[in-house]
């Protein structure tokens, strides 16, 4: 039975970091896709006047640094099409593999962990005061 536990144990290991990891990600997930959603909503809808989609991008980025601020998480966000007023707004998060909360790992027993990213775009038509077209 020693035997046995010495050969399982490793394994259960590794599958509990793997499935800590994963349930993290889609927690993390989910709570990007909403913030980045109401700070593009916030931030982008209605920029003032002379101002560019690079400003609101930079609104945008502090945002959701100041939300997603953990050692194990960055954010970065970039605009893309800003023609004719509408522009894509695409947010991306990188998670790196974490041991339980307690620290950063790339591998554990052997096992390499992935840094995991999700993007999410979110497409507004920027409404500009006191612009005529």
């Amino acid at each position: 039975m020693t035997v046995e536990l010495a050969v399982a144990f490793p394994v259960l290991v590794i599958i509990a970091v793997i499935a800590v990891n994963v349930t993290l990600f889609l927690g993390e997930c989910a709570a990007y896709d909403n913030a980045f959603c109401e700070a593009v909503r916030v931030n982008a809808t209605s920029p003032a006047y002379g101002e560019d989609a690079g400003q609101s991008v930079t609104r945008i980025d502090a945002a959701l640094a100041e939300r997603f601020n953990r050692e194990f998480e960055s954010s970065s966000v970039s605009v893309s099409g800003s023609t004719g007023g509408k522009a894509t707004f695409t947010g991306t998060l990188t998670l790196h593999p974490t041991l339980f909360g307690m620290g950063l790992r790339s591998s554990v027993l052997g096992v390499s962990l992935p840094n995991m990213t999700h993007a999410v775009s979110f497409t507004v038509d920027s409404y500009k005061p006191g612009v005529f077209l």
